[in-house]
């Protein structure tokens, strides 16, 4: 193995540098903010991962490898930073993303508890019925801490003896594996990682006509105190409308209830601001306001935006960049799950030629895993 360096501490950044140097890898970590980066898409209370994926069956088939690599980085962390609750999926009319995820659960053999709007209100008082044409709860299914996850993971490459340097990107150049900062320094390794989420495009011109950065809201609440407990308990919550929707993490381990709006924005550039206008949370209580019953008694907390980077389609783009490098983006809202398992195929891939250039597909969730890395990673992670 050589040396290796990864611009980027968010959740890929570093599972990938803890991968790399589980593997026998020399890293350097290179952020332009403290770890963990407030300003990161990472470092929020939550991250959701679930086996409901509609049709991308790739995806869905990825969530139990997940959460073996997920076990793998608790034992060495000697914490569980997650928290299970099950799904609750509700939809305001028949087919669509919620019957695309029925049948491939069940075709995979998962256990789904179909719904009526009547059995939502009678389940879950805090909710209404109303409009409810489709539902299921599928009982797998919780809370990744993702704030603590970075945390950790930031500890245990401190115990790996992973330099961690600060300094903002100016160029990559992943032929020779360098990478250029703002005040000149000039770093140089065998492999470099580019996995600086949504300022990816910026540095990469063949990045910015696929994957672009875009401004997500969300709020933070505090439900009446009859409402609290039951929300304790409370599966998460997706809300499905074709005209925006909305998704709900129950307040677990301390944290907060939080809400946030299903669609991408547009745009945006992620060095604006993280503080949410009073227009942005509205539109997001507005999306809510049907199904959470007394919505206006829940006190706001607050209100912020992180900055995705989006793929169209939220395919994951992990590909070779010429003889040293690779680019991981594209994550859009989902990747958060799957970080410390292609963090492990990644170092996999970065170690083999034939995997290096077999990769893409599989992490786009379109192809099932080249030969060699998928097993390689469930025994490792199974051990």
């Amino acid at each position: 193995m050589g040396n290796a360096i990864i611009l980027g501490a968010g959740i890929m950044g570093l599972s990938t540098a803890w991968a790399l140097a589980r593997a026998g890898w020399s890293v350097r970590v290179v952020e332009q903010d403290a770890v963990p980066n407030p300003r990161g898409s990472s470092v929020d209370d939550h991250r959701l991962i679930r086996h409901a994926y509609g049709a991308a069956a790739g995806y869905m088939r990825m969530i139990d490898p997940a959460h073996a690599a997920w076990d793998l980085l608790f034992a060495e962390a000697g914490e569980r930073p997650y928290v299970p609750t099950g799904v609750l999926a509700l939809a305001h009319s028949r087919g669509g993303w919620l019957a695309d995820s029925r049948a491939a659960l069940l075709g995979d053999g998962h256990a789904v508890t179909d719904l009526t709007g009547e059995d939502v209100a009678a389940r879950y008082p805090y909710l209404s019925g109303d409009g409810i044409a489709d539902a299921f709860h599928l009982s797998t299914g919780g809370v990744l801490l993702a704030r603590r996850i970075v945390e950790l993971l930031a500890g245990l490459l401190a115990k790996r003896g992973v330099e961690v340097l600060r300094g903002q990107a100016a160029s990559v150049d992943p032929a020779r594996g360098a990478l250029t900062l703002a005040d000149g320094t000039r770093l140089q390794a065998d492999l470099l990682v580019v996995a600086a989420g949504p300022w990816g495009p910026r540095l990469l011109p063949s990045l910015a006509p696929r994957v672009r950065a875009t401004r997500q809201i969300i709020v933070r609440l505090a439900a009446p105190p009859a409402d609290a407990e039951a929300w304790t308990r409370a599966p998460m919550l997706l809300d499905l409308a074709e005209d925006g929707g909305f998704y709900a993490v129950p307040p677990v381990a301390g944290t907060p209830l939080k809400i946030g709006d299903h669609r991408f924005a547009p745009h945006g550039d992620p060095e604006d601001s993280r503080d949410a206008t009073p227009a942005e949370a509205e539109e997001i209580l507005a999306y809510a306001r049907h199904r959470i019953r007394g919505l206006a008694d829940y006190r706001v907390l607050s209100a912020s935006a992180c900055y995705y980077d989006v793929e169209p389609q939220e395919r994951f783009v992990v590909e070779r960049l010429g003889d040293r490098g690779f680019v991981m983006s594209g994550f859009s809202g989902h990747g958060f799950k799957f970080g410390a398992l292609l963090g492990l195929a990644l170092a996999r891939a970065a170690g083999d030629e034939s995997l290096g250039a077999a990769i893409s597909g599989w992490a786009a969730g379109e192809a099932p895993p080249p030969d060699g890395l998928f097993a390689d990673i469930k025994q490792e992670t199974t051990a």
